[in-house]
């Protein structure tokens, strides 16, 4: 994970540290997915990273939580548990405070055709908000969102939060294939399919952005905790921009 320069430091509260399994701690700072929590585990992911901890070989950032995979034959067996071992090391970490990564102010513009086959499930987000699609539409474009994580799948964006008027479940039913470049949303949060996979969200629109690609570096287009705001764009401007997935 990219470390970006710092502007202030923060102190988290409330934080538990959770084994899981034996080559994986995990670092808790909540239960609710949000643009705050959100926010901390970012400055905490890049605050462990930078922090050189032994047997440390990957630190994961995801929406309430930060994993650090570890190497347990780097802890002398004489010292107990490597598991413990790494979590005093965490714990005297989570006593100071945590840098902040500097926030831009930029707001990266997303853009997406809605409705149609591309967004096979618009008309019943609409009947079950109780609104119109446009509506539905102009709700889901009108303000920045947080991109809160990579997930699912690699180079699946999670973004929110959304306007509480557009909260409705997954689907009851899940899709054996939902297409790449999907735009759905459940549960206040809203995702882009970076390929093809199967899944249980509502598909409002798609976009033509291809968000992951391993040649580059980093691999993925927007970075965590960057300002996102999605933007309906036409049938023939989505075929005229397409990306291709790599």
């Amino acid at each position: 994970m990219n470390a970006t320069a710092a502007t202030a430091s923060t102190r988290i509260t409330g934080w538990q540290i959770e084994p899981v399994g034996e080559r994986c701690l995990q670092v808790r700072l909540g239960d609710h997915v949000g643009a705050k929590t959100s926010r901390a585990v970012q400055n905490l992911a890049a605050h462990l990273s930078s922090a050189q901890l032994p047997g440390v070989f990957d630190v994961v950032p995801a929406f309430t939580t930060v994993a650090l995979h570890y190497q347990p034959l780097a802890f002398p067996r004489r010292r107990g548990a490597a598991s413990l071992q790494l979590a005093r090391h965490v714990e005297r970490l989570l006593q100071g405070d945590i840098p902040e990564l500097a926030v831009s102010e930029d707001v990266i513009e997303i853009p997406a055709c809605y409705g149609g086959d591309f967004g096979p499930d618009l008309d019943d987000v609409a009947r079950q908000c109780r609104l119109t699609v446009d509506e539905v539409v102009g709700l889901h474009t009108a303000t920045p969102l947080s991109l809160y994580a990579y997930f699912f799948s690699p180079g699946n964006p999670f973004f929110g939060p959304l306007d509480p008027r557009l909260q409705v479940p997954r689907r009851a039913t899940p899709r054996l294939r939902v297409e790449a470049g999907s735009v759905a949303i459940a549960n206040g949060i809203t995702s882009i399919y970076q390929t093809a996979l199967p899944g249980g969200w509502n598909v409002i629109a798609r976009t033509p952005w291809s968000m992951f690609d391993l040649a580059k570096t980093p691999p993925t287009r927007i970075q965590p905790g960057a300002q996102v705001r999605f933007y309906p764009i036409s049938t023939a401007q989505l075929v005229r921009v397409q990306e291709p997935r790599p």
